[in-house]
């Protein structure tokens, strides 16, 4: 006896569209079963998640903030997936795009110039871009897994921060803390408002949203991208490449994935140090699904996805849970929108060994 996944000849637009809103329905349902059992007040942890911290203005900044490096590195991730190229290593890409991005401040903390904050911007996004390259390079000459690849260069980018932060580049005067020498004011990405915290990058992130929408919704390259994403033979005959459409995507996305690292630690924190993101690129993956691969359904998830972090820093303070709660709730965010996607395209059969194949209909 096992199951099959037979494909359903027609998907219900109506599920398709609420998949999304059934897949959170979902989570919160199952959240409330988790702090039950951890023996903690599952209305109060609800509260705590989603309702304390949007009742102070600072708290709103804090959420722009996060959701920045989730809807910049995500839009990009979107287009890959829509094409059918599966970039999982956006982490790293992060991670270098911060580091190459910081060279010019790191390296020259003396330079006092205008041109220094536009220049380190280019750079991280250079350095995202070249790093995602190269699980472009082996995908397309040798026909490497990019998952693979690309996550695990993830871990080389994490220990090559690791080093120059507690090596080349720490500060000396750093009372022997692993980071580098602060940013000069040059170099420091500036706040939308005198209000908070909140920086230009999430307004890179609602433009770059915005940008690629118009991409896919108008423009041949976006028409290119859903073709082959959906079937490369197709793509073939109508005269795409999908060989320029691995660079195309994986280049794009890397450099968005670069272009927050290096926001991040310009708007947000001010010097490199080993740990600067706590899972962005990762998480970044279900704010892509969870906004159904589309650039502006992006900008609503990103937000919900970084109150799940706001909500879970809250939470440790006025429940006493576990950061480890809010990755198991956004682990369960992610499992319940794939699966509610598998489930609109898909039918379930229990196909029983010699007797007729039962459908269970789901």
């Amino acid at each position: 006896m096992h199951i099959e996944l037979e494909k359903r000849a027609r998907v219900s637009t109506l599920f398709s569209i609420f998949s999304p809103l059934l897949a959170l329905a979902l989570t919160l349902v199952f959240g409330v079963v988790m702090f039950w059992l951890l023996g903690k007040s599952p209305l109060g942890a609800l509260y705590s998640f989603f309702i304390e911290p949007l009742l102070e203005v600072w708290s709103l900044h804090e959420l722009a903030v996060k959701a920045a490096p989730l809807i910049l590195i995500a839009v990009g991730l979107a287009i890959c997936y829509r094409s059918n190229n599966w970039n999982i290593g956006a982490e790293g890409q992060f991670t270098i795009g911060a580091i190459t991005g910081s060279i010019l401040p790191v390296m020259n903390p003396e330079w006092h110039s205008p041109m220094i904050l536009p220049l380190m911007l280019l750079m991280g996004m250079a350095g995202g871009a070249l790093y995602a390259a190269i699980p472009a390079l082996l995908k397309t000459r040798f026909n490497t897994n990019e998952i693979l690849t690309s996550l695990m260069l993830v871990y080389i980018a994490q220990l090559y921060l690791d080093w120059l932060t507690r090596g080349p580049w720490r500060d000396p005067q750093g009372y022997n803390f692993p980071q580098t020498k602060s940013f000069q004011i040059e170099a420091v990405l500036p706040e939308v408002l005198s209000s908070g915290r909140a920086h230009w990058g999430f307004i890179f992130a609602l433009v770059a949203a915005v940008a690629l929408w118009f991409m896919m919704r108008f423009m041949l390259k976006g028409f290119q991208v859903s073709v082959l994403g959906q079937s490369e033979r197709a793509g073939r005959f109508a005269g795409f490449s999908a060989r320029r459409m691995v660079w195309f995507s994986m280049l794009l996305s890397g450099a968005l994935a670069g272009l927050a690292g290096i926001s991040e630690v310009s708007g947000s924190i001010g010097h490199l140090q080993p740990s600067i993101s706590p899972g962005y690129g990762f998480t970044a993956i279900i704010v892509a699904f969870l906004g159904r691969l589309n650039p502006l359904g992006i900008v609503a998830s990103g937000l919900v996805l970084a109150l799940t972090y706001l909500g879970g820093e809250a939470a440790q303070l006025s429940i006493g849970i576990s950061d480890k709660v809010s990755r198991v709730f956004q682990g369960l965010l992610l499992f319940f929108v794939l699966s509610c996607d598998t489930l609109i395209h898909y039918k379930i059969r229990l196909v029983v060994a010699g007797a007729k194949a039962a459908e269970v209909r789901s």
